[in-house]
């Protein structure tokens, strides 16, 4: 690395923290961001329609390959967990004294899986999208490594590819059967917008997002509820979707009904009564979710943020009450956001059972959002909050390698 352009801080800190555990400076640096969700939840392994931005909280990953390791052994260093892994490229397992390794593990085995080239190497990562939040550390972590790997080893892998190895490392290596959104955006994020996703085509579309221009802070808000039972939940959920699915395709006789995405909300209300209580109840909030997402776009397209809000607030209503992802925490927090003077808009974020909140909020009004809300919050819950202003990002990059100091990255 030779410091041909000033690097931001904390990648700054990473690329020391390289040097000072390994002795030289690294070979590559890497980041990629978390994001959120701005509407569209539990869409995306529908078939859906999500409209996430990545954020500028990311994984950053110092590395230098070492192909003279004959053992194709992997040295990791984490800054958070101040510990290091070593395992290697060939028995590429879950481990049980260092889970925080995991995502890498898993990209790794994926990225072989699918006959991609990795060498040993030596790495020091450091992330500062908060953990169990709802804000997608995982995919940030492992579209982070697909990023190392694929620069490392010359793959030419596209940044869409990318991201949905990344979604089955989080599937198969780690076991949580999500969708393809939090990779995605990781991977393809734009800055200053956020991306109107077809799950299940794929396609994508910027919507940009003008927030600042608009005198609109967006900003996200940690319930001070750390996500519990997620994952189990996470796959009952998508379980009872694919019951829907089964029932409202023999109510509708209709073959091309594969998804809760092929279904109306006009056909769904048709037939709600023909179904299960509690498989109704998930099939309406994704079934009309999917609707808010659409004409929440429509809405930003034509500058009417206000309507964006009141779509914002209809999709945590329905989070709570028909996904019955929310928790008392998250509710409360809204309650106290949607009512605060100036709010245009706020909701959960991400797959619920805790984590963090969404608003959005007249710039000029957040440190007395911070000041009042966040107090109010913690005089009922007794929790602290924490909230951070957040901008929309690109999605992963390259920071430094040989190729970008050649001139030909």
């Amino acid at each position: 690395m030779t410091g041909q352009a000033t690097l931001p801080p904390r990648a700054q800190a990473v690329v020391d923290a390289f040097v000072a555990r390994y002795g030289a400076p690294p070979e590559y640096l890497v980041r990629a961001p978390g994001r959120v969700n701005l509407i569209g939840e539990h869409t995306d392994y529908n078939g859906g329609f999500v409209f996430p931005a990545a954020i500028d909280r990311e994984m950053i990953i110092a590395a230098t390959p070492k192909a003279d390791r004959l053992d194709r052994e992997v040295r990791v260093w984490s800054l958070e967990y101040e510990a290091e892994d070593r395992f290697s490229l060939d028995q590429l397992v879950r481990s049980e004294e260092h889970p925080w390794v995991d995502y890498m593990r898993g990209m790794l085995s994926i990225w072989q899986a699918c006959a991609f080239k990795v060498r040993a190497f030596d790495a020091v990562i450091a992330g500062n999208v908060p953990q169990g939040a709802g804000l997608s550390s995982s995919a940030a972590y492992e579209v982070a490594v697909g990023t190392l790997v694929n620069e490392m080893m010359a793959t030419g892998v596209a940044p869409k590819q990318l991201a949905l190895l990344a979604q089955k490392a989080e599937n198969r290596f780690i076991g949580v059967q999500c969708g393809i959104m939090d990779q995605f955006i990781s991977a393809l994020g734009r800055a200053d917008a956020a991306l109107l996703i077809d799950c299940r085509s794929l396609a994508a579309r910027p919507v940009p997002l003008r927030l600042a221009e608009r005198g609109v802070a967006l900003v996200i808000t940690h319930s001070g509820v750390r996500r519990g039972l997620v994952d189990s939940a996470y796959n009952e959920r998508r379980a009872q979707c694919e019951e829907a699915v089964r029932l409202l395709a023999a109510r509708l006789k209709r073959d091309d009904v594969k998804a809760l995405r092929d279904v109306s909300l006009d056909d769904f209300l048709a037939h709600e009564r023909h179904l299960p209580p509690l498989v109704a109840r998930r099939a309406r909030h994704v079934i009309s979710e999917n609707e808010r997402v659409l004409e929440g776009v429509e809405c930003l397209g034509r500058g009417d943020l206000a309507g964006f809000g009141r779509l914002m607030i209809a999709s945590h209503a329905s989070l709570r009450d028909d996904f019955e992802v929310s928790c008392e925490g998250l509710d409360v927090l809204v309650e106290l956001t949607q009512a605060f003077a100036g709010t245009i808009g706020a909701r959960m974020t991400g797959a619920g059972f805790g984590g963090c909140t969404v608003a959005l909020l007249p710039a000029d009004r957040v440190d007395a959002y911070q000041a009042e809300v966040l107090s109010a919050y913690h005089a009922r819950t007794g929790l602290t909050a924490t909230a951070w202003v957040c901008q929309a990002t690109a999605g992963a990059s390259v920071l430094d390698s040989p190729m970008k100091r050649a001139g030909l990255g």
